[in-house]
């Protein structure tokens, strides 16, 4: 197992050079980042020269990939041809855990992610409990009611709420829940931040801003996880060994949750393995309409200035959180299934 492992993790560094080579390449090709600096007095030429120069933007795109990756005091560069390098500032790179400056706030980019990732935590563990708990019991109920009025109604649901996009459920439940409860003098959801100012950051504050987009996020996921989840019990309780469990004389729900629903469930760890990182992101459309102070609206905004440091940083982080979860993955597969093994 421990040779399986290391073997994962030397796979992983070509990988993460190329997706970072990839990434930087079309973050670069997007657009110039000096054009939103300066609000709508926009810098003078004189101006844009001396902060192109400053950050490397005058450089080939090689280079500053190398900027990037290893910094700018190990790749000095002899712009006037006297002999003597320069260096436009000085940073040490990602593999010195510097990721560099917000062309924005100025800020280290890895601090502006880090402030941001506890609250997109927030949001995707408590989706992806709901959105895990709800689907397993829609699931398995449909599975072993097939057919029947129950399962019928829950697919018909189902349907319907996977056809959905996320905005048209998001702007549904504001309606509704915020809206509508509110006209009628009932308590009502807040729609927007995570906190009452006025309350402070206090759990139940942080619970109350949470429900919505919380359920906007399950809805269309659980709809998703449950029609799989159904569809792999389905083949499970009807092959040979369940069968033969129960010509053993196995109590049913014995049968249902020891043998048809650990084998059932490797699949969908496969899922939720591929989903859980890019909730790491942040649900982007869902933090933007709720102004959640999360990863996806952190990334929304810089995008709009073409702030490359905070972009890549939160890119890069998602693009470990893929390996590291993917290698998880694998991990749990030895544990739901003994006969699979990693030598």
């Amino acid at each position: 197992m421990a040779r399986y492992i290391f073997r994962r993790l030397l796979q992983a560094i070509p990988l993460l050079f190329i997706t970072s080579v990839v990434i930087f390449v079309l973050l670069q090709s997007a657009g110039d980042p000096l054009a939103t600096l300066g609000g709508r007095v926009p810098p003078r030429a004189e101006d844009r020269e001396r902060l192109r120069r400053v950050m490397g933007l005058d450089q080939p795109i090689a280079t500053q990939y190398l900027y990037w990756l290893i910094g700018n005091d190990w790749v000095m560069i002899d712009r006037d041809g006297d002999g003597e390098a320069e260096t436009p500032g000085t940073r040490r790179g990602v593999l010195r855990g510097d990721f560099g400056l917000s062309s924005v706030t100025r800020q280290p980019a890895i601090q502006i992610v880090l402030n941001r990732l506890p609250n997109t935590l927030i949001l995707m563990v408590s989706s992806e409990f709901l959105i895990i708990i709800t689907a397993l019991i829609v699931g398995v109920i449909s599975a072993v009611r097939q057919y029947s009025l129950l399962d019928n109604v829950l697919t018909t649901i189902s349907f319907i709420a996977f056809s959905m996009p996320i905005f048209l459920v998001a702007f549904g439940l504001m309606y509704i829940f915020a809206v509508k409860t509110r006209e009628w003098g009932l308590p009502y959801f807040p729609t927007s931040g995570m906190f009452d100012p006025r309350e402070g950051q206090t759990f139940v504050q942080v619970l109350w801003h949470l429900a919505l987009p919380v359920f906007t996020i399950a809805i269309v996921s659980i709809a998703a996880y449950s029609r799989f989840v159904r569809s792999n019990m389905l083949e499970v309780i009807n092959s040979d060994y369940i069968r033969t469990a129960r010509a053993k004389g196995l109590h049913e729900r014995r049968i249902l949750y020891r043998h048809a629903f650990k084998n059932a469930a490797l699949p969908l760890v496969t899922l939720i393995g591929l989903d859980i990182p890019f909730f790491l992101a942040g649900a982007i459309v869902t933090e933007t309409i709720f102004a959640w102070p999360g990863m996806g609206r952190l990334f929304i905004d810089h995008l709009q200035r073409l702030d490359y440091s905070v972009l890549m940083a939160i890119l890069m982080l998602i693009t470990v959180a893929v390996i590291v979860f993917q290698l998880l993955t694998d991990l749990v597969y030895t544990w739901l299934d003994p006969r699979i093994r990693y030598t």
